[in-house]
């Protein structure tokens, strides 16, 4: 099967349809509820979160800084 977006492959995961390979913090809700199960576990990369680089920190664009502050605080 292919999907646009990665919670409808846990939608199907979760009706039997397969597995999903997402990211685990889209499927830690189903876990808990035992609905999911981890499997490959050896093949499952942990992701650290996303890093921004930027050569300096003067002359930065508004707009760069509005980025900025937003990837710093995100929204629940």
């Amino acid at each position: 099967m292919t999907f646009n977006s990665s919670s409808r492959q846990v939608e199907a995961a979760l009706a039997g349809y397969g597995i999903a390979y997402v990211p685990e913090d889209l499927a830690t809700v189903p876990m808990a509820k035992g609905g999911l199960t981890i499997v490959l576990d050896d093949w499952s990369p942990t992701f650290p979160g996303y890093y921004l680089y930027y050569p300096s920190r003067r002359q930065n664009l508004p707009a760069f800084k509005v980025v900025v502050e937003a990837l710093r605080h995100p929204r629940d």
